[in-house]
Parts: structure tokens; C-alpha cells; sequence
């Protein structure tokens, strides 16, 4: 599955309506992450490739997305986002968890493990 850009719009639609809703309701199917990034962001541009190959990982059951903190600078101010790659993991049933900077793979693994509790499908494989 691609990793999905999200507008104002579609994030109020598959993640929280911010607008109608003061407490916290997620709206996906699966746990999400949504790495808020930018263009220009050299630390970003590292954190892409480790998050595409997450979303085949963990295909069907973690939903992978970005934010354009540029494009999209409503949502960034509702997370209070002030350094680039900021990165919300968001639990089926919980509060959402803000990562600050690149994460290498196996802390996102590790994260997704404690947060989501969710196992990688092929973690016999050691390749990092």
C-alpha cells in the first residue's frame, strides 16, 4: 500500500475531526503513523525510505502517512510541530505519541512494538 499524503481535509476524515471534536477519537481501521516533514528537511528525506519499507512490513495492519508541514501548516500548528521530522504514532484506542527526529528502522520497529503492540511480520530477518 502507498503511503498516503494527508490534506486538512482527509486527515479529518480517516484520522480526527479537530474541528467538531475537542476529545481525542481516532478514526482509522488500523494504527497509523504520520510523519510530519517538508521538502528541504534533510533528516526527512532519510526517514522516507524507512517508512516505505515499514508500510510493506506491516501492510494491512499499521496505516503509513505524511504531512507537508509547508502545504499543510493547519495541522502542523494543531500538534505544535516545531522540528521536522516530527512523527505521531496514533494506537487504535489511545492517545496519540509524538517522535521528534530521523528514527532509525528498528526504533520505529520498536516503537510500533510498545506502542501499537504489534510484532513485524518477518522479524527473522536481521537485516537492521
Amino acid at each position: 500500500m502507498a503511503i498516503e499524503h494527508l490534506t486538512k481535509e482527509t486527515f479529518k476524515e480517516k484520522i480526527f475531526d479537530y474541528e467538531k471534536n475537542k476529545d481525542w477519537a481516532y478514526k482509522g481501521e488500523n494504527p497509523c503513523i504520520i510523519d510530519f516533514y517538508a521538502k528541504w528537511c534533510g533528516p526527512c528525506k532519510i526517514v522516507a525510505p524507512i517508512l516505505e519499507e515499514l508500510s510493506e512490513e506491516y501492510c494491512c495492519k499499521v496505516d503509513i502517512y505524511k504531512v507537508n508541514t509547508e502545504e499543510e501548516q493547519e495541522l502542523a500548528a494543531i500538534f505544535g510541530i516545531s522540528s521536522i521530522p516530527s512523527v505521531l504514532f496514533v494506537p487504535k484506542n489511545d492517545k496519540p505519541q509524538m517522535s521528534m527526529g530521523a528514527l532509525p528502522k528498528d526504533t520505529f520497529r520498536q516503537l510500533i512494538k510498545e506502542i501499537f503492540g504489534l510484532e513485524n511480520q518477518d522479524k527473522g530477518r536481521a537485516d537492521g
